[in-house]
């Protein structure tokens, strides 16, 4: 036999409208067994009273709704690029893992389980990385980028900020062995993705140097100092990653950006 819900259960269960209307009955309930001695000018100033209170919610309501417009279209015309670019670059798109660093910044699921990424966040630690980029020089800096589908655009970000690159293979201990030839020292290292760009990322703790790392939602950010978040995978995110942090340098230091390829060429198939 069904236990019978108690009657705050009931009451939980209750709709919006539904609490509404039964909070007023109480109230209408509880009306009826009060003895009334108001006179009738007691009456008219109290139906006056509630009249003024109802028309400042109103008021108050539409000053609300206008203000969260405001917030939102001024937001909107602080991004960096318009929601429909970060949009078609399926850089807010995830996966189906997501680490516990990554959960805060996770939107909700597709109906494929995929994690998608809260743009708005997106584009406030994309801010925050190309202020952090840019507080140093290009030759203390590298970039690291082993996955295929950003090579292109890791190359052209080298080419226009000056920061050495390495897409291909990164000679693990080129950073800690003075006896390689090729050995040289960095203050920062971009990684790509900690999974594949692994090396790079332990040569330049062991070094103690500082980690600007790009994460997907199944990336761990241990050993970063500073994280963006956003589709790590496809070429087209990477691109986009890539093409705002170069803009973002530029602009920082002062260097005329025209010769730029536009955000079209970052993200695009062909060169």
């Amino acid at each position: 036999m069904a236990r019978k819900k108690t009657e705050k259960e009931d009451i939980e269960e209750l709709s919006g409208e539904e609490l509404a209307k039964a909070a007023e009955a109480e109230s209408l309930e509880t009306e009826k067994h009060e003895k009334s001695s108001k006179s009738k000018e007691d009456k008219l100033k109290e139906l006056k009273e509630k009249a003024a209170k109802l028309m400042e919610e109103k008021v108050e309501k539409l000053d609300t709704e206008s203000l969260k417009e405001e917030i939102k279209a001024k937001k909107k015309a602080d991004m960096l690029i318009d929601l429909e670019d970060y949009v078609k670059t399926g850089i807010y798109l995830g996966t189906r893992i997501v680490t516990p660093e990554m959960k805060p910044y996770v939107y909700r699921r597709r109906a494929d389980g995929l994690a998608i990424f809260n743009t708005d966040l997106i584009d406030e630690k994309l801010k925050g990385g190309i202020e952090y980029l840019s507080k140093f020089n290009p030759e203390d800096v590298i970039l690291v980028c082993k996955r295929q589908s950003g090579w292109r655009a890791a190359m052209k970000f080298s080419e226009v900020t000056g920061i050495r690159v390495f897409t291909k293979k990164y000679p693990a201990g080129i950073m800690t062995n003075t006896n390689l030839k090729d050995f040289f020292e960095t203050e920062l290292t971009i990684i790509s993705d900690h999974w594949l760009d692994k090396n790079a990322l332990k040569d330049t703790l062991d070094v103690k140097k500082k980690v600007l790392m790009i994460c997907g939602t199944n990336n761990f950010s241990q050993g970063a100092d500073y994280v963006i978040i956003g589709n790590n995978k496809s070429g087209k995110s990477l691109g986009l990653i890539f093409y705002l942090l170069a803009r973002g340098y530029l602009k920082s230091r002062g260097q005329d950006i025209s010769a730029l390829p536009d955000m079209d060429w970052w993200i695009g198939d062909e060169d």
